[in-house]
């Protein structure tokens, strides 16, 4: 995998890897896992799924890890039970049969799960809490969301909640729950605060990050598991850069 920064755009090509095909420490932490569930701490840019550029994506490391865990010699089912974008770090879900994937899908869909993210973002939001109701409307060619203050032809309605954590240096903490899952919904209804993510360009931030990630992290979620019917609530720790530890220590 190869990165190409510039003011505009961050452009991922896919040349030889920098790290072995299906060595999974690269690319996750385990966070929890039974016989049903794996939950990982994703590392930024590792892709969930696989796209065009032909990494290797999340499902494909988190069968790796199964293999290798539990001496599995043949195919290894895995099953994607949503998506963060490449450049965010933190916490997915993922099933281990088809069983847990068709039952998560219908918990995700029905919307009986609660995420939280962190994001540090440029500025300080005029409120220090709020929530927000926008029209969102994907450019799947520019791969940009456009946000709108009202309801128009082929926008979807987006809602999330956030609250200032801390303030530093011009920069500002933020814990975000979406209510809804659209794509780029955190990036672009933050943006549209004129607080861009940290390393953002897409969304207005002002530079890149030296590692062409973001500073938006799936900190936690809370659902009843599908099959022993118990409150799973987990958390995934930051990354341990920098200025994520500036802000969480």
């Amino acid at each position: 995998m190869e990165l190409s920064i510039g003011k505009q755009a961050i452009v991922w090509r896919s040349v030889l890897p920098l790290w072995p095909m299906h060595d999974f420490r690269q690319a996750f932490t385990v966070l929890y896992e039974d016989n049903h569930l794996l939950l990982v701490n994703k590392k930024a840019g590792i892709l969930v799924q696989g796209d065009k550029t032909g990494d290797v994506p999340l499902v494909e490391y988190a069968k790796e890890y199964v293999k290798q865990a539990y001496q599995k010699p043949g195919a290894v089912f895995m099953g994607l039970v949503h998506r963060i974008d490449r450049p965010v770090s933190g916490l997915v879900v993922l099933a281990k049969t088809s069983k847990a994937l068709e039952r998560m899908n219908k918990i995700f869909q029905t919307r009986e799960v609660r995420k939280t993210y962190w994001a540090v973002v440029e500025g300080v939001p005029a409120e220090a809490e709020g929530t927000l109701i926008q029209w969102l409307k994907k450019d799947e060619q520019k791969n940009k969301t456009t946000v709108f203050s009202r309801e128009i032809e082929g926008a979807l309605r987006s809602e999330l909640s956030y609250r200032l954590l801390r303030i530093m240096e011009g920069k500002s903490l933020l814990e975000v729950q979406p209510l809804t899952g659209r794509p780029h919904q955190i990036r672009a209804q933050l943006a549209s605060l004129k607080c861009p993510i940290v390393g953002d360009l897409k969304y207005g931030a002002s530079k890149a990050m030296p590692d062409a990630s973001i500073m938006l992290h799936a900190r936690a979620i809370r659902f009843v598991h599908p099959v022993k019917k118990e409150e799973i609530y987990q958390e995934a720790p930051v990354p341990a850069q920098g200025l994520w530890q500036s802000f969480t220590n």
